[in-house]
């Protein structure tokens, strides 16, 4: 797994799969946040996840974009929140973000400019032998 990560986004490989987030934001100075990827054990489900384990974000987001190369999306959720120091996970209300085949972005005009926490998984186009 090679990781590349700059001031707006993060790029994560694992084999021929890849995730990569892209966002543009204020305020926040000096916020810890880990993005993870991982390949399920009989190769057909590719995860990606980007969070703020201390919970809530101080960004401001205007906007985000996470992409899956190599898989077709079959799951994402995105948060405000993050579960730390006894909170839980609060989800952000569907009509504020779109998933398509390969891609999680922001609804424009309808997104909070909150964000905590970002899942996505794909199938992968492995195929039996």
């Amino acid at each position: 797994m090679l990781c590349l990560c700059c001031n707006a986004c993060c790029f994560l490989f694992q084999r021929e799969y890849e995730c990569t987030f892209t966002y543009a934001s204020q305020g926040g100075t000096n916020e810890q946040w880990l993005m993870s990827v991982g390949l399920s054990d009989d190769d057909r489900l590719f995860s990606c996840s980007v969070w703020r384990p201390q919970g809530k974000s101080y960004l401001f987001f205007t906007q985000f974009k996470a992409e899956l190369k190599g898989t077709k999306i079959e799951y994402a959720n995105a948060y405000s929140q993050t579960a730390a120091g006894g909170q839980s996970d609060v989800p952000l209300k569907p009509e504020e973000f779109n998933v398509g085949e390969s891609t999680v972005t922001h609804n424009e005009g309808k997104f909070s400019a909150q964000l905590s926490k970002l899942t996505v998984i794909g199938q992968t186009r492995h195929d039996e032998l």
